[in-house]
């Protein structure tokens, strides 16, 4: 008897790879273009607000004509600062041009031609408190200028069961009061809109939902009025 002719035999991830290919080139048809280019709303890493100094923060003073006078020094814990011949400078919650222009009127008794730049050499470090649905919830040290989602990925990143539309902020006012911002970061990273990854403050908390935005009510009590007698307002980033 003629021995049988040899028939490869294929492994079941050979006969699955015509159904694999076709798969997902089926997905490929149906896929949305990839969104490029800046997204609507204001830049990521910015805020519509110029930068405030706040005790922490190291400036340095560059004279233009007088550069024996160049110096480098922290904002004390207070807000201020001391220089020579014009002693105390209150600078925090000033921007650097507001504090740049208080040193040129000051030096103008003492100099000549009084013209100064004033650089922030070093952010000072500030507490944002991450919770809800990611990975390592807390209170992180951030420094400089830092948005929701950076935040977000410093706290570990977020969960699968996180409701990414509906991200909350809850800030405080110099004046006492606290409010409440959504933060859409499901638009954000599908690249429709940029201004849900706005810049934080100090003291902000992020929040990151489960469910439906009125549980944050819950989360609020919980967590902040029982430690903390604070009231709230309550609006929706929908700015143009």
């Amino acid at each position: 008897m003629a021995p049988r002719p040899h028939r490869p035999v294929r492994s079941p991830a050979f006969r699955a790879a015509p159904l694999l290919a076709a798969w997902l080139a089926l997905l490929a048809c149906g896929a949305p273009p990839v969104r490029t280019g800046p997204l609507p709303g204001p830049a990521l890493v910015t805020s519509a607000e110029p930068y405030r100094l706040q005790p922490g923060d190291e400036l340095e003073l560059r004279f233009f004509h007088t550069p024996e006078l160049d110096l480098t020094l922290p904002v004390r814990p207070d807000g201020s600062i001391s220089i020579p011949l014009v002693h105390e400078v209150r600078v925090a919650g000033r921007t650097v041009e507001e504090v740049r222009l208080e040193l040129t009127e000051r030096y103008a008794g003492e100099l000549a031609e009084p013209e100064l730049v004033v650089i922030v050499r070093a952010f000072a470090r500030y507490p944002v408190h991450v919770g809800g649905e990611v990975a390592r919830p807390g209170v992180l040290e951030l420094s400089g200028p830092r948005t929701v989602l950076e935040a977000v990925l410093a706290a570990g990143g977020w969960l699968t069961t996180a409701r990414l539309a509906e991200v909350v902020v809850v800030r405080r006012h110099e004046s006492g009061g606290h409010e409440l911002v959504t933060a859409d970061l499901g638009a954000v990273l599908a690249g429709r809109d940029g201004r849900g990854n706005f810049a934080l403050r100090p003291w902000d908390v992020v929040f990151v939902p489960s469910s439906p935005i009125a549980d944050v009510n819950r989360w609020v009590d919980q967590y902040i009025r029982q430690n903390i007698p604070i009231t709230f307002s309550y609006r929706l980033d929908t700015s143009d």
